[in-house]
């Protein structure tokens, strides 16, 4: 009894570690996006899942994270506009105000819709940007159809992970570990549940402003679709597929929020080479000071690293 309860409670924690790193979007609009607007409009996609179409150029599909709004990537593709890049921003089902759809393997048909919608808008060898649980998917769209996905960029994200806290976890060792977690987080309070999303919040962030708006971006979510990706976000290794992927791959990562925990840069560059392993060619840089939603917190280098990437086919130096 006391082994399952410690099961549980490890999986709580990196449950909590997850919905921080999904947890909302927040546009500030800078001069240079408010001078200048680049032209958008919508776009039919399936799956319950919505596109934005912003400027012209090299299509870009950018993948929020869990609980996350499209508009989490909004100044990037503003900052991107000069380079000729054409913005998709996706808006999952269930985050955000979107509504949800029903599912049972939530991730799978996020990457499937998008992959539809890729074939069905014609476009060529795009680059597809993830962030988080956007990362995930990102990754199985990229396995799943490694000719369809011109360049990979993963903000944030890794192959599995549970293996952060426990090395030797595997998908179907987290099963119970998962459903229990989800479980609790059907079953939690609208209190409990928003004190636990707005404290994961304030150490994925650096400007407190910004805390009070990812909080009303997770309450608007559907906890039930947060439950079930949450669960699938631990149950799913996806570090034995990696070799599919044939797109360049440039993996952003953060590691400041974690430094209180013990966490160096060092480390966690470890920690990413380990899960990345199986990635060839794979290029990873981790930001000084930024924590999980570098889009903000380190804006001006993680937009180089893109630029450089997406334009010149070469990431910027770390």
């Amino acid at each position: 009894m006391n082994t399952t309860l410690s099961r549980i409670r490890r999986g709580v924690r990196i449950a909590a570690l997850a919905l921080a790193i999904g947890a909302a979007g927040y546009a500030a609009v800078d001069a240079h996006a408010a001078e200048a607007p680049a032209p958008a409009h919508a776009a039919t996609a399936g799956h319950g899942i919505a596109v934005q179409v912003v400027g012209s150029g090299t299509p870009v599909l950018f993948i929020p994270g869990l609980n996350s709004g499209a508009d989490t990537w909004r100044d990037t593709c503003a900052a991107l506009q000069a380079s000729h890049v054409q913005c998709h921003l996706v808006q999952l089902p269930g985050f955000a105000g979107q509504p949800a759809v029903a599912s049972k393997a939530y991730l799978d048909e996020m990457s499937r819709g998008l992959l539809d919608y890729i074939r069905d808008r014609h476009l060529a060898h795009p680059v597809v940007v993830g962030h988080s649980l956007g990362g995930i998917v990102a990754l199985k769209m990229a396995i799943a159809q490694p000719k369809a996905i011109g360049k990979l960029a993963i903000i944030d994200a890794l192959p599995f992970l549970p293996a952060v806290q426990n090395p030797a976890a595997t998908g179907a060792g987290m099963q119970p570990v998962a459903a229990g977690v989800r479980e609790q987080l059907l079953k939690a309070d609208d209190a409990a549940y928003r004190a636990q999303a707005e404290a994961a919040a304030r150490g994925m962030v650096h400007d407190a402003a910004r805390v009070a708006e990812v909080a009303r971006w997770s309450a608007a979510s559907d906890r039930a679709t947060t439950a079930q990706a949450m669960y699938e976000m631990m149950t799913t290794d996806l570090r034995p597929a990696l070799g599919a992927i044939r797109a360049p791959t440039l993996v952003l990562g953060s590691w400041a929020g974690y430094a209180p925990y013990g966490a160096t840069k060092a480390s966690t560059t470890q920690v990413f080479q380990g899960q990345y392993a199986k990635l060839a060619g794979v290029h990873i840089a981790l930001s000084e000071a930024g924590y999980h939603f570098l889009m903000w917190d380190d804006a001006k280098w993680l937009q180089s690293q893109l630029r450089g990437f997406i334009v010149d086919g070469a990431a910027a130096a770390h």
